[in-house]
């Protein structure tokens, strides 16, 4: 059975009840915790499929919360805030986050970005179980589809969900030029709620990782005026 285990780190008790009893009713466990520090306790026990995340916390911040997950686990985040600047979305995508939504937001469109999470992220899981190449090396780069890990020149590479697949999706497409609709059809889904402005923001990301210079990047480069395309050695 799937694990359908949400945890809620949300320090205003209203919300996280009113999220919470919308959610059981339709057939999620749900985990509540009202301060960063818990939240990250109770990921730790209860290993979640989903976390619905504040920006806004006390004892640890949501945007330190989501690094520290980041760092242990792919699992999808979706952050949320009353503040509506564009600047806390950019900041929550940057540090790994898979969605943003901002106060207030009805339950139903809540629900309706986390099922597309789940759903994007399980089928990603389930059509990687069967891909045939599980390794992709491009010179220094390694890509462990298993394994969910990147290395440069062995040294591991911390990479959100979202990163890994679009890198991976990419790398296994290698040379050919996709636009920030195409991949963020792919990576996201027509059906999410995401920005498409998301793509820029995680090909940048993904460079300050892998690339020796990011701004003259080796492996993703930009086709200009059409979109990115994923090189290596051969070509």
């Amino acid at each position: 059975m799937r694990n359908n285990t949400i945890l809620i780190i949300e320090d205003e008790k209203e919300i996280g009840e009113l999220v919470r009893d919308y959610l059981l009713v339709h057939g999620y466990e749900v985990v509540l915790a009202q301060d960063g520090e818990e939240g990250l306790q109770e990921f730790t026990n209860r290993q979640p499929a989903l976390v619905v995340l504040d920006v806004m916390l006390p004892k640890k911040s949501g945007i330190d919360v989501c690094r520290e997950i980041r760092g242990v686990s792919h699992v999808p985040i979706i952050m949320m805030s009353a503040k509506k600047s564009e600047t806390d979305k950019i900041i929550g995508l940057g540090i790994g986050a898979d969605d943003y939504i901002a106060k207030p937001f009805s339950p139903g469109e809540l629900v309706a970005r986390m099922k597309a999470q789940l759903r994007r992220f399980h089928d990603f899981s389930v059509s990687k179980s069967v891909e045939t190449e599980d390794m992709i090396t491009e010179e220094n780069l390694k890509i462990d589809a298993k394994g969910y890990n990147v290395t440069v020149s062995g040294r591991k590479v911390e990479l959100s969900a979202k990163e890994f697949q679009l890198l991976y999706f990419m790398a296994k497409n290698k040379g050919q030029v996709f636009s920030k609709e195409q991949l963020f059809d792919r990576i996201w889904g027509y059906d999410s709620y995401g920005d498409m402005n998301a793509v820029t923001v995680y090909i940048r990301k993904i460079r300050e990782k892998i690339e020796e210079t990011p701004s003259q990047p080796k492996f993703i480069v930009t086709v200009w005026g059409v979109g990115y395309k994923f090189v290596g050695s051969s070509l």
